[in-house]
């Protein structure tokens, strides 16, 4: 079982100002470290083929920690892995800006405690520049993305997924939560219907 979810509500701080258009998982993650099952340390693969290049953005001291990326069209397209949510959440990210995004990539950042914010490229293109000098903060309680500039963007979440983020619930969390009413459930339909319940001759256990 993962780390449990930590509520999400508001988001701010520097951004990666990057922008870059259809960036699939195996740059998020590549490949080869889809060898481990563990959450942790998967940020030091984040952006690997990237950061390989002299003068990237994700090893530029000015952005270090930042919890949020701006990035372009159809971010986290090809593959399912999870693993790219897991290496963005391990590299510290907890919001991304984005006029668009693969739909399974987007449920898993949700279930990683991710925000994936929606914006047209003018906001986009907009933020870009703000992030390179100052912060960016993302509030789920007015869905908004604000700037120190008095910029301010209006984004839509589905609901459900917004509920999840703000109080930290994937889809154990969600189970577990709703612990109460599924032993009420049990407890009404054994009493109902009693024959339901039989004695295991074997085990002597109630089955």
């Amino acid at each position: 079982m993962g780390q449990p979810m930590t509520p999400v509500r508001r988001v701010e701080g520097r951004a990666y100002p990057w922008g870059a258009k259809n960036v699939d998982t195996d740059v998020i993650i590549p490949a080869h470290w889809l060898k481990t099952i563990s959450r942790e340390g998967l940020g030091k693969g984040a952006f690997e083929t990237v950061r390989e290049q002299p003068g990237n953005i994700f090893d530029d001291e000015r952005y270090a920690g930042s919890p949020i990326l701006i990035a372009g069209d159809n971010f986290g397209c090809g593959s399912s892995r999870e693993h790219a949510a897991w290496a963005l959440k391990d590299l510290g990210i907890t919001a991304i800006i984005a006029p668009s995004y693969s739909d399974i990539f987007s449920g898993n950042a949700v279930k990683n405690g991710i925000v994936p914010v929606v914006l047209p490229q003018h906001a986009i293109d907009r933020l870009v520049e703000v992030a390179k000098t100052d912060e960016v903060s993302v509030d789920l309680e007015t869905m908004t993305v604000t700037t120190p500039f008095q910029d301010r963007f209006e984004f839509t979440l589905d609901p459900f997924r917004r509920t999840c983020l703000m109080e930290g619930l994937d889809e154990v969390g969600l189970t577990l939560a709703r612990d109460t009413a599924i032993s009420k459930y049990e407890s009404a339909v054994a009493a109902e219907r009693p024959w339901l319940r039989r004695e295991s001759v074997h085990a002597g256990v109630a089955v």
